[in-house]
């Protein structure tokens, strides 16, 4: 066993850690010495996101002490930059282990003189991003590792405007909590005097903000019996989810009851994300038995939404992110202008990762589309650079989010699975479905289609060759992919675009961030972007083509999925 890794499980040992703890240590000493040393081979990192890890003893873990101590630097930062009289809002969600963290978290800071506001249970993340905003607290904590698999949690720090840490404060945190270099420096000893619980009565007021989102009341009232199948899969949506449909007006929901109850375990479903059909493969078959209108499934924290709608001829197919954006984007967009309450400086934001489909509507529609880096932060970060001059309505992004109006500033699978319902409702009084609007926005905006194929590369050694991937696409990008020359090569790491064919470069815009842009001739993207969570990289494809008649999407969406597989095996990146 490496020295310094031996010197850290002796400190452990040594140090003013729980009997349980170093007698677990002891024991895997004798019987899984490699477990100990993934435990200990490096820290924990703080991320400009929080903390994300496999639960476990040792540095490299999800435990007690991490927790604790990064906690410790977090209220150092807030009492750093308010003062004393300083609150903050604690939630978590269904994973084995929320609850204990979430209250560490509570006691940490109300030991540091903080006012916590903790939930009674567990609560999707949103209600966290509101809470934040409606009692003005200077920060918050939400426990969950999100989509991840059983073994995972985790930690997101928020700030006083209800949106994950950005700069300067991601880093200044950062700094505040490397400094926490022992468990001494923390202060465990809880204030009971400083910790609030709280529950209902916040989720009222979520409920009526939700309510409050909805464009087109008289046409749920009249659709009120649209046939709605939803599954939180084990996770925190049960609590909101449902009240909420019924707030809407919705009378004829169903709930997956084989995964209704909140479990960290995930009993039903190998890993707990609405992306994936086998964690939808419930929903799928009761949606079929039930011939409903719509399915829907939020993962664990109640952040991300999926759904399924029938196609023409009847069968049940999952929409990916994309096409979930572009339902929800041009909604927002063409209700509020058939409304009449369109403004003239209404704005939508995406990531540069989102299909470019939703910028051409938005255009053709007057309204201004905003492109960030990739996670809600830098959504949240626009909106407030732009308050008082340009109206936000709705922001989102690939990976199953949306973010409905302004009064939260993260993903919120709740008000999306409400709005997606209201859409199906506003398309069935007119005698179509989802499935058919998204095909005539093909038709007339131009046939997208994207693909993410996201790669792990697990142990010391993952993050090396991640590093390497990056590296060899950064010095020798390729020329040409399907046929198509590649045209742009854009690095958002130095923030520069490169003509290929010229050398002409030009500044993109964008804060530094580890993504590489290949774009074609024909306007088609592929990006790849490294996780900051986890040991994955992620490759985004986004392909291209005109669509003449509806008749004609089968064909020309088969003829752009053989176009993505040629690019993937050109590109090299699969085993």
């Amino acid at each position: 066993m490496d020295a310094a890794i031996k010197a850290k499980i002796d400190a452990w040992l040594q140090g003013d850690y729980d009997q349980e703890t170093k007698n677990e240590i002891k024991r895997q000493l004798v019987e899984s010495p490699d477990d100990l040393v993934e435990g200990f081979y490096k820290n924990l990192e703080f991320g400009t996101g929080g903390l994300r890890g496999i639960m476990g003893i040792g540095t490299n873990k999800m435990n007690k002490y991490t927790v604790g101590m990064a906690t410790q630097g977090y209220a150092n930062y807030l009492i750093k930059s308010f003062g004393n009289d300083i609150k903050v809002a604690i939630a978590h969600d269904c994973r084995n282990n929320s609850r204990f963290f979430a209250e560490t978290v509570a006691n940490v800071m109300s030991a540091n003189g903080i006012q916590v506001l903790l939930f009674e249970d567990l609560r999707p993340t949103p209600e966290l991003s509101f809470t934040i905003r409606h009692f003005g607290c200077k920060g918050g904590v939400v426990c969950t590792a999100s989509h991840n698999p059983k073994e995972y949690n985790g930690y997101k720090a928020y700030w006083d405007d209800g949106a994950q840490l950005v700069p300067p404060h991601d880093e200044n945190v950062i700094i505040e909590v490397d400094k926490i270099t022992s468990v001494g420096d923390v202060k465990w000893q809880g204030n009971p005097d400083k910790i609030t619980i709280i529950g209902k009565e916040v989720d009222a007021e979520y409920i009526k903000m939700v309510k409050g989102l909805s464009i087109y009341p008289e046409v749920i009232a009249q659709q009120n019996d649209l046939k709605i199948v939803y599954t939180s899969i084990h996770g925190s949506g049960i609590k909101l989810v449902p009240a909420v449909l019924e707030a809407y007006g919705f009378k004829n929901v169903h709930i997956v009851q084989e995964q209704a109850t909140p479990d960290g375990n995930f009993p039903t479903v190998g890993s707990p994300n609405p992306e994936e059909k086998s964690a939808m493969q419930l929903g799928l078959q009761k949606a079929q038995e039930l011939d409903a209108d719509i399915l829907l499934g939020t993962d664990p924290d109640a952040d991300r939404v999926g759904i399924a709608i029938k196609n023409n001829r009847g069968e049940w197919v999952l929409m990916n992110g994309n096409q979930t954006a572009v339902l929800a984007f041009n909604y927002i967009i063409e209700a509020r202008k058939a409304k009449g309450i369109a403004q003239p400086n209404d704005m939508v934001i995406k990531t540069i990762v989102t299909t470019n489909m939703i910028d051409r509507f938005a255009a053709a529609n007057g309204v201004a589309c905003y492109n960030v880096l990739t996670g809600f932060k830098h959504i949240s970060s626009l909106i407030k650079a732009k308050e008082g001059l340009e109206n936000y309505i709705i922001g989102g992004e690939e990976s199953f989010g949306l973010m409905i109006g302004d009064q939260i500033r993260d993903k919120d699978a709740v008000s999306a699975v409400a709005i997606l319902c209201e859409m199906a409702a506003v398309e069935k009084s007119k005698g179509r479905t989802l499935y058919q609007k998204l095909v005539d926005l093909y038709v007339e905006y131009g046939c997208f289609q994207e693909h993410l194929i996201s790669i792990t590369k697990k142990g010391m050694n993952g993050a090396k060759e991640i590093a390497e991937m990056m590296e060899r696409f950064r010095n020798n990008p390729p020329k040409e992919l399907a046929g198509l020359a590649v045209a742009k090569l854009h690095d958002v790491d130095i923030n520069k675009g490169t003509v290929l064919a010229t050398g002409e470069t030009y500044e993109l815009g964008l804060p530094k961030s580890n993504v590489l842009q290949f774009i074609l001739e024909d306007g088609s993207v592929i990006s790849a972007r490294p996780s900051g969570t986890e040991p994955k990289i992620k490759f985004y494809f986004s392909v291209f083509a005109p669509l003449d008649r509806k008749e004609n999407y089968d064909l020309v969406k088969s003829q752009l999925d053989t176009k993505i597989e040629t690019i993937i095996k050109q590109l090299q990146i699969l085993d």
